[in-house]
């Protein structure tokens, strides 16, 4: 019985699942310019990002951010974790 939990979890999570937005080259500046303020001057933001077929949000704060090498470092909220992430996997960043 455990099993049939388990492969319909998995039928629901695959039609829960969205395809990766494709950014234009001004909201990936956008996204860009809102990282580098957000780091120069500390403030918390919103980032929204994509994992695993899924849209997720969180906040927090950029610790460092390196466009050459698509990489910048976060540090949540809730659990005040670092967190290493790409940058072509953001959807979006708002400054909260």
């Amino acid at each position: 019985m455990p099993e049939q939990y388990i492969g319909l979890q998995e039928v629901i999570n695959k039609q829960l699942e969205v395809p990766q937005p494709v950014l234009t080259e001004e909201q990936m500046e956008q996204i860009n310019f809102t990282l580098i303020e957000a780091l120069h001057t500390n403030k918390q933001v919103y980032l929204t990002y994509y994992k695993q077929g899924q849209c997720i949000t969180e906040t927090g704060f950029i610790q460092f951010v390196n466009s050459l090498g698509d990489l910048f470092i976060f540090i949540d909220d809730v659990f005040e974790l670092k967190n290493k992430m790409r940058l072509i996997e953001l959807i979006d960043v708002r400054l909260a």
